[in-house]
C-alpha cells in the first residue's frame, strides 16, 4: 500500500504554456556537473543504479519460477521457437486457441532467443523478463526526468526533476501489482510492448528538445534530433509486432507533442507532420497482424459469446480495482476468470466513478493540460483491453495495468510534491520500500503452479479454469484424486467447460479407471473437436480399455489434422503394434524418429517391431543408434546383446549384457543369458 497523506489543497500544473527557465533548472555553465534535466549526472547513474538493484532484490527468487498457464502453450509446445534461423519459423507464431503468442512476432523471436539459451530451462526466460522491466524502468525514469525539466514543467518541478522522476520509476517497478507481467513468462508480452512505448515517447522527448530549446531563445546542444526521431519511429513499428498495446502509441506521441513541446497540436503537426505520417504507417502491420490471429482464435473481438454491453459493464468495476489496487494492493489475483457483469446496479458506482474520471480527464485536456496528458495515457492504454470490445477469454487481467500504472503513479507524486514539497520525498522512500517488500513477498506465490493455483482458487473459489488449473498441478503432483474432485468442482461451475472434462478423464486414467475417463473426453471432444490433445487421449484411453481397434481411427483423425504432431502418431504406432499389424506400426515409428530424433521410446519400440518382422540389420541398427544416443539404456544393451549372440557375435553379445549388468545389477534375464554364453565359451576351449 502507498501512503498518502490527508488534507486538501489545491494541485495544479502551471498554467503558461513555457514560463521563463531561468532559476527553474541549473543554468548552463561549461564547467557545471549537472544537466538540464535537473539531476547531476553522477546523480543519473546513482538514480538508474538504485532502480536495477532494488528491480534485481525484488524479482532475484524468480529465476526457477516454472512455466505456468500460457507459458505451456507458448514454449513447451510451440514448435516456432525450436530454431532462430530462418527467422521466418519465430517470426510465425502459432495462433490457434488464443495462445499468447499469436499475432506477436517480435514476442515469438525473445521466446526464440531464450530457447536457443537454455531449451526449456526456466532461467533465460525470467532473466530476459526481468531485463525487459528494469529496461522500462529506466526509460520511464529518463522520460519523467526530462518532461519534468522541460519549459511548462520546470518552474514548478524543475529543480527536483531528477529525484521525481527516481520515486516514480521506482514505485512503478517495484510495484506488486506489475509482478504477473514480470514472473509469469508469456506476460513477457505486456512489459516487452510497455517498454517499446516508453522507449517511443523517450526518443520523441530527446528528439525534439532542440526545439524546445530554441522555442524558449535556449542555446540548443550541437547535433540533430532526427536520429531520435527515427528512433522513435522504428521502436513503434516494433512494438506495434509486440502487442496491440501499442496501438495509442502515435497519438500519445503527438499529444505529449502538443502538451509539453509544441504548445498546440496544429504546432505539432505543422512541426513534424511527416513524422507523424511515419507513426501512422506502424498501424498497418498492427491492423493485418490482428486480422490474422482470426479474434486471436475465437477469445477476442465482436464474435466472441461476450457481448459488448456485458463487456462494458465488466470492464468498470475491473478499472476502478485496478485503481484500488494501485494503492492497496491485495489482494492480487492471478485468474479471475471468465466471469462477466450481467447486472446495470452492479456496475453503476465503478461506472459514475470512471465518467467522473473521464470528465475530468476532458477538462484537463483544456485547462490543465498535463493533468490532461497523464488520465488520456491511462484510458487510451487501457482502451484496446478494457473498453468494449471484447476479450471473452480473460475479462479482467492485472498486468493490463503495467503500463497505466505510470501515469498513475506519476499523477500521485507529482500531485503530492506539488502539495508538500521536498517534505514528501521520504514518502517515496517507505512506499518503494514497502512495494519491494510486498513483490518480493507475492514472487513466492509463483514459486509452483501448485502454490500459484492453490492461490487463486483460495482467491476467487467460483473460478472454474482456477479450479481445473489446480487439478492440473495436483495430477502433476501425482495426486490424482484430489485432482478428480477440483476438475468435478469446475465442471459443477461450468457444465460446458471442454477442458475440464478431458482433465477429469486424464485423472481417471491414472487412477486406473481408463473405461471410466472414456465418456469425458467424448464430452470434451464435442466441445472442440479438432483438439488434437483430447483425441490423442481418448484414443489412449480406449487402447487402455481394451478398445485398440477402436482408437486406431480416433489417432488417424488427429494426424489429418496435424500431421507433424508426435503424440497421436506414435500411440497409433503403439496401437498397430498391439493389433499386430506390424508393418503399419514400423513405418509409424520411423516418421516419429524422424520428426522427433530424440523420441527414445519411438526408437526402441521401432527395434523391437524390426526385430519381431524379422528384420534382423534394421534391428540391429537401430539398437545401436538408440544406444549412441541414450548410452545409459540398460534394456537395449540387453536387447542388443540378443540379437548379437544369435548372429555369433558372442563375445560383443557378452560385452552388452555386462554394461547392462552395470547398469541395472537387478536383471535377471541379463544374468542368466551372460552366464549362459560364458559357460557355453568356456566349454569350447580345448
Amino acid at each position: 500500500m502507498i501512503p498518502v497523506p490527508c488534507g486538501r489543497a489545491r494541485i495544479r500544473f502551471p498554467s503558461e504554456r513555457f514560463p521563463a527557465v531561468v532559476g527553474a533548472v541549473n543554468p548552463p555553465d561549461a564547467t557545471a556537473t549537472t544537466d538540464r534535466a535537473g539531476l547531476s549526472r553522477g546523480g543519473w547513474r546513482v538514480g538508474a543504479a538504485i532502480i536495477v538493484l532494488a528491480g534485481v532484490l525484488a524479482y532475484g527468487r524468480t529465476f526457477s519460477a516454472p512455466f505456468i498457464f500460457d507459458d505451456h502453450a507458448s514454449i513447451v509446445d510451440n514448435p516456432s521457437i525450436r530454431h532462430l534461423w530462418p527467422l521466418t519459423g519465430p517470426l510465425t507464431p502459432p495462433h490457434a486457441d488464443g495462445v499468447t503468442v499469436g499475432g506477436r512476432p517480435v514476442v515469438n523471436l525473445t521466446l526464440a532467443v531464450n530457447y536457443a539459451l537454455s531449451g526449456e530451462a526456466v532461467w533465460s526466460y525470467h532473466a530476459l523478463n526481468l531485463l525487459i522491466h528494469l529496461g522500462g524502468g529506466l526509460v520511464l525514469f529518463g522520460l519523467v526526468r526530462r518532461t519534468l525539466a522541460s519549459p511548462m514543467l520546470a518552474k514548478r518541478f524543475g529543480a527536483d526533476a531528477g529525484v521525481l522522476a527516481l520515486a516514480v520509476a521506482a514505485l512503478w517497478t517495484l510495484h506488486p501489482l506489475q509482478t504477473e507481467s514480470v514472473t509469469y513468462v508469456a506476460q513477457r508480452a505486456e512489459s516487452l510492448a510497455g517498454c517499446f512505448f516508453l522507449l517511443t515517447l523517450y526518443a520523441f522527448a530527446r528528439g525534439t528538445r532542440r526545439d524546445v530549446l530554441r522555442e524558449n531563445q535556449t542555446a540548443p546542444p550541437s547535433g540533430s534530433g532526427r536520429g531520435w526521431l527515427v528512433l522513435s519511429a522504428t521502436v513503434c513499428a516494433i512494438g506495434m509486432a509486440t502487442k496491440e498495446v501499442m496501438a495509442p502509441a502515435p497519438l500519445l506521441v503527438l499529444l505529449y507533442d502538443r502538451t509539453f513541446v509544441a504548445g498546440s497540436l496544429r504546432g505539432a503537426w505543422r512541426q513534424r507532420r511527416g513524422f507523424y505520417l511515419t507513426l501512422a504507417v506502424t498501424w498497418l502491420p498492427l491492423g493485418w497482424l490482428a486480422l490474422g490471429t482470426a479474434g486471436r482464435g475465437g477469445t477476442a473481438g465482436f464474435d466472441t459469446p461476450v457481448s459488448v454491453w456485458h463487456y462494458l459493464l465488466t470492464q468498470c468495476g475491473a478499472i476502478t480495482r485496478y485503481l484500488r489496487l494501485v494503492f492497496l494492493p491485495h489482494p492480487l489475483v492471478f485468474d479471475y476468470g471468465v466471469d462477466v457483469v450481467t447486472s446495470v446496479s452492479a456496475a453503476v458506482l465503478p461506472g459514475l466513478l470512471l465518467l467522473a474520471l473521464l470528465g475530468a480527464t476532458a477538462v484537463a485536456l483544456v485547462r490543465r493540460p498535463a493533468w490532461g496528458f497523464l488520465g488520456t495515457f491511462f484510458f487510451a492504454i487501457l482502451a484496446p483491453s478494457s473498453s468494449f470490445v471484447p476479450v471473452a477469454s480473460q475479462p479482467v487481467a492485472e498486468h493490463r495495468m503495467y503500463l497505466p500504472l505510470a501515469a498513475v503513479l506519476a499523477g500521485l507524486v507529482l500531485g503530492v510534491h506539488a502539495w508538500r514539497g521536498r517534505r514528501a520525498l521520504w514518502l517515496w522512500a517507505a512506499s518503494a520500500l514497502l512495494c519491494g517488500a510486498m513483490t518480493w513477498q507475492r514472487n513466492e506465490t509463483y514459486r509452483s503452479e501448485l502454490a500459484l493455483w492453490s492461490d487463486t482458487v483460495q482467491r476467487r473459489p467460483g473460478n472454474a479454469r482456477a479450479q481445473s488449473n489446480l487439478g492440473n498441478a495436483l495430477l502433476a503432483a501425482g495426486q490424482a484424486s484430489d485432482a478428480a474432485a477440483h476438475y468435478e468442482e469446475a465442471l459443477r461451475l461450468s457444465p460446458d467447460y471442454a477442458d475440464a472434462e478431458n482433465n477429469l478423464g486424464r485423472a481417471l486414467v491414472q487412477l486406473g479407471r481408463a473405461p471410466d475417463a472414456i465418456p469425458h473426453y467424448e464430452a470434451a471432444l464435442h466441445a472442440k473437436p479438432g483438439s488434437i490433445e483430447v483425441l490423442t487421449n481418448l484414443g489412449s484411453a480406449l487402447v487402455q480399455g481394451g478398445r485398440a481397434r477402436e482408437a486406431v481411427p480416433i489417432y488417424e483423425r488427429a494426424l489429418q489434422l496435424a500431421p507433424q504432431a508426435i503424440g497421436p502418431r506414435y500411440n497409433l504406432a503403439n496401437a498397430l503394434f498391439r493389433l499386430g499389424d506390424l508393418a503399419a506400426a514400423a513405418a509409424h515409428y520411423s516418421e516419429v524418429v524422424r520428426l522427433a530424433p530424440d523420441h527414445l521410446d519411438a526408437r526402441f519400440n521401432l527395434a523391437a517391431t524390426l526385430l519381431r518382422l524379422g528384420r534382423i540389420p534394421g534391428a540391429t541398427a537401430a539398437y545401436e543408434d538408440l544406444l549412441r544416443r541414450a548410452p545409459n539404456d540398460a534394456a537395449a544393451h540387453a536387447e542388443l546383446a540378443n540379437i548379437l549372440a544369435h548372429t555369433d557375435r558372442v563375445a560383443d553379445a557378452i560385452a552388452h549384457y555386462e554394461t547392462a549388468l552395470r547398469l541395472q545389477p537387478d536383471f535377471p534375464a541379463a544374468r542368466a543369458e551372460l552366464d549362459r554364453l560364458r559357460a557355453l565359451r568356456a566349454d569350447a576351449k580345448p
